[in-house]
């Protein structure tokens, strides 16, 4: 199959099945999804939203924050993976939003990657969801699943299957496509046990075809 066909099937299925797809993340303002980007690398979303509600009204804005201490953030996000480090990038994301940003979350991915704790996945996701730009967030469903699928081709890296994914999706659905392809990852394409069984991207999938050929499916 083409990866022009693959490519038309997917966004065509998506489209159809998943029309609204968008962060399971919970916040209010870009200052909270930053907070909350951040707590989620190597955890789940569930459980980010589940103590972002304490820590929101405790640090409402970047001063209130800055003005904390990692050993009194550590506190609302024990229950995080690797809260420690988190707590310490937390503070100083927003010591440095305020030094050199003025309190304002930047839209560009490279101003975003100047603040502690933001690599460039999570400097994709603020640059898409927030400021609607045709980023693509590599997580680690996004890897897998677009390399199953047949998406991406020998993509080793997290920066190739960005870059791929970019080059194929059309730039006004490249947002949403990074939610199509995690939830789908999130729910469907899952990394022991994927529901090939019941997942409608088996026209278009590489994976699926594979397992067929073999007896697997």
């Amino acid at each position: 199959m083409r990866k022009e066909d693959r490519y038309k099937g997917v966004i065509e299925w998506f489209s159809r099945n998943m029309p609204v797809a968008e962060t399971e993340l919970q916040y209010m303002d870009p200052f909270q999804l930053l907070i909350a980007v951040i707590l989620s690398a190597q955890c789940t979303d569930k459980r980010v939203n589940m103590i972002t509600p304490a820590l929101f009204e405790a640090f409402p804005v970047p001063e209130a924050l800055a003005a904390a201490t990692p050993e009194v953030v550590y506190e609302y996000i024990r229950s995080v993976s690797y809260p420690n480090s988190k707590a310490r990038h937390l503070v100083g994301m927003a010591q440095t939003l305020l030094s050199e940003f003025g309190g304002k979350v930047p839209s560009d991915v490279d101003e975003l990657q100047k603040l502690p704790g933001v690599g460039r996945k999570t400097a994709n996701v603020i640059a898409s969801v927030v400021y609607k730009k045709p980023t693509m967030a590599v997580d680690t469903h996004i890897f897998r699943v677009s390399n199953r699928i047949g998406l991406t081709t020998n993509s080793k890296t997290p920066l190739a299957t960005e870059r791929e994914l970019v080059r194929y999706f059309p730039e006004a659905l490249i947002a949403k496509a990074h939610h199509w392809l995690v939830l789908h990852g999130r729910y469907i394409c899952l990394a022991r046990n994927p529901k090939c069984g019941t997942c409608g991207l088996q026209p278009w999938c590489s994976y699926y075809t594979e397992r067929a050929l073999t007896g697997e499916g």
